[in-house]
């Protein structure tokens, strides 16, 4: 039988995409010949804003800024743990004024942040998770970041090589089920990578090429609802049958951008998750 989950409160940091397009091509899934519709958009934000209030989530905003149409996705700013806040510092150009605004939020509402000297994205490629922070690398964050989070955390960070170009950030291939297991596509990892992340999850919860690429690993869950595209039908029978509930929100509109329901989300810990 399932397992009885006991979700968590959140609270969550999001942006509205009222200045949502695709003004430039700096992943795969990116192309400038694929019109955006902001008010299609700004719906399916909306209500993924609405399913986490819904399940008891507390949600921030920050205001867009004209001139960053990427920064509705909130998750690339900066990553949280214990109330500290660990920046980020872009690899494209045309992201990095995301990191002034976000920064300036982080440092109103009273909280210690720290600029990265080496190029990290946030959440996207650092993911709390539980005792440790598992860190991706390969397209983005690079390793020197990686130790630089450790050494302002004073969390053991796990270095992940991803190999898989359409799985450019940590948090399109792998999410955090609970303090204890993960879900994951293997196939957007090196060997070694694997071979971790076996030793670590051996009861993970794992995806094929199909659902990963449906944006099914871009999730976020509390510990029992998990936040999760439709079109990753698998996955989520199988979340089902570890005793997890499936929450569907559509932001096929924000995969054109290579970015989905994590991507939109900050997730602000103010105590050891």
């Amino acid at each position: 039988m399932p397992e009885n989950r006991v979700p968590r409160r959140r609270r969550f940091l999001v942006c509205e995409p009222r200045h949502f397009a695709v003004q430039y091509a700096i992943n795969p899934w990116m192309s400038t010949g694929r019109p955006v519709d902001v008010i299609r958009a700004l719906d399916e934000w909306q209500a993924l804003v609405d399913a986490y209030r819904a399940h008891g989530h507390t949600v921030d905003t920050v205001a867009p800024v004209p001139g960053l149409p990427d920064m509705v996705f909130a998750a690339n700013c900066a990553v949280v743990v214990e109330g500290r806040v660990f920046g980020s510092h872009f690899h494209a150009p045309e992201r990095r004024g995301e990191s002034v605004a976000y920064e300036a939020w982080f440092k109103t509402e009273g909280f210690e942040v720290q600029h990265p000297e080496a190029v990290c994205e946030g959440e996207g490629d650092l993911v709390p998770a539980g005792r440790w922070i598992l860190a991706g690398t390969g397209f983005r964050t690079t390793p020197e970041a990686h130790r630089e989070a450790q050494e302002f955390f004073g969390v053991p960070v796990i270095s992940l090589t991803l190999v898989d170009p359409y799985f450019y950030h940590l948090d399109t291939a792998l999410f955090v089920l609970d303090e204890e297991n993960v879900a994951y596509y293997p196939g957007a990892f090196s060997p070694g990578s694997r071979e971790v992340l076996e030793r670590l999850y051996p009861d993970a919860v794992i995806a094929t090429r199909e659902d990963a690429m449906a944006f099914g690993l871009n999730s976020v869950s509390d510990g029992r609802n998990v936040f999760i595209a439709p079109g990753a039908g698998e996955l989520a029978d199988r979340l089902s049958d570890r005793g997890y509930v499936p929450v569907p929100v559509d932001l096929s509109e924000f995969h054109k951008a290579g970015g989905g329901i994590k991507c939109c989300t900050q997730e602000i810990r103010e105590t050891r998750s």
